[in-house]
């Protein structure tokens, strides 16, 4: 799966399970090193949010969204340090923004399922047009995906503008 660092340390990842998740370090209580630490020794530094969505029947707090990438970045202008991961059911990616899980569609084509991620930035001068989110198409069954069978990968790069008139 995937991984990232903000940038005072903290770090994201897609577990698959889901969630994001997070382990913090520093907020373990115990030791995290030495024969004390086995891997299961800091459960406090730990935090696990949720991808919107419907989960499995009698499992808590899950869902059925399973993402494969994560990035964290101020790609797209939603802030710093937000962690944005692929959302292989919803057509798109999550962000993390204050506390909440927020959708970002890939509206062409229909059935677009997020592998990769990636955010280059093409051309620091250029505002942000220079800058954005890409990422590739990776569905094992491409009959599903709009085009159907013999539908080719793609790659999609997303930028949003400051305002909806911006040029």
């Amino acid at each position: 799966r995937g991984a990232d660092i903000e940038s005072d340390g903290v770090v994201w990842a897609s577990p698959g399970g889901g969630h994001m998740a997070s382990p913090d370090r520093r907020e373990c209580t115990g030791p995290l090193n030495g024969p004390a630490a086995t891997g299961d020794h800091c459960p406090e530094g730990w935090d696990f949010r949720r991808f919107p969505g419907t989960g499995f029947a009698g499992l808590p707090d899950n869902s059925v969204e399973s993402g494969h990438r994560i990035w964290v970045d101020n790609p797209l202008g939603l802030g710093e340090n937000v962690p944005i991961a692929t959302g292989n059911l919803r057509n798109g990616f999550h962000a993390r923004i204050h506390d909440r899980c927020v959708t970002l569609r890939v509206p062409y084509p229909m059935g677009s399922r997020a592998k990769g991620l990636d955010s280059p930035i093409d051309d620091p001068s250029a505002g942000w047009k220079g800058k954005g989110l890409s990422s590739t198409n990776g569905d094992r069954v491409p009959r599903q995906m709009e085009g159907g069978k013999g539908t080719k990968p793609h790659v999609v790069h997303i930028e949003t503008r400051p305002d909806p008139l911006a040029h």
